[in-house]
């Protein structure tokens, strides 16, 4: 319930206990009644912050992450086609500060650093050197910088959505740094060196997150969809 609610309920019962003066009862059930009321909007506002578990912490980030997406701005927060998209500038737009951030090297058209990513298989996180490349429109892994040995990778157009594992989805070594990749075929976890390093890998592959419903219109979704994956 919004502030602005809470507030004219209150007022209202204000004037009724006034109104009401003449009657010692009437105004102790008013009272009564308007504490009670206030022990529930204080529950309800404290139920925000209780932790939650199974299908009701599934509910609620799906609320809260649907609360986010009517806030944000639609301009920075929608995948970027045109290919005279700064990467760079995009990101420095929303607020980060690239150059205080050594473990991310950005430019114009491409995004690297170092993440770890846990394993489809054996379930363990492995340290792979990432690269998102807008020129190539593909989100790729290798074992180390040299970028000689390709791990894996995904296609833009196979990205449906990034977001911060808020719901603790996996054993992480730190949960806080802890984001996935939302792909056709499954989700993936990676695990990023520093806070603002999540917080801008976020918002770099969110640029190029082409199989985002929303974003998508009808056109877009009859083609037959990619089926290239992460490896791993």
């Amino acid at each position: 319930m919004g502030y602005v609610t809470r507030l004219k309920r209150t007022k209202a019962l204000g004037t009724t206990v006034t109104s009401s003066g003449s009657s010692g009862g009437s105004v102790r059930r008013q009272q009564v009644h308007q504490h009670e009321r206030n022990q529930q909007l204080n529950a309800e506002d404290r139920s925000v912050l209780v932790p939650r578990s199974g299908d009701d912490a599934i509910h609620h980030e799906i609320r809260r992450r649907e609360k986010q997406k009517a806030q944000r701005p639609l301009t920075r927060y929608l995948p970027v086609r045109g290919a005279e998209c700064d990467l760079r500038q995009h990101v420095e737009s929303a607020g980060h500060q690239v150059e205080l951030c050594p473990h991310i090297h950005l430019t114009a058209s491409s995004c690297r650093g170092y993440l770890h990513k846990l394993g489809g298989k054996w379930r363990s996180w492995k340290k792979r050197w990432f690269v998102f490349d807008r020129s190539r429109r593909a989100l790729v892994y290798f074992s180390d910088k040299t970028e000689t040995k390709l791990k894996g990778g995904v296609p833009f157009q196979a990205i449906e959505e990034v977001y911060v594992d808020h719901l603790h989805s996996v054993k992480s070594p730190n949960p806080r740094v802890t984001f996935c990749v939302k792909t056709y075929e499954r989700t993936f976890h990676l695990m990023a060196p520093t806070a603002e390093a999540m917080r801008i890998w976020v918002d770099v592959i969110f640029t190029g997150a082409e199989g985002y419903l929303e974003f998508l219109s009808e056109a877009d979704m009859a083609p037959s969809r990619s089926r290239h994956k992460f490896k791993e």
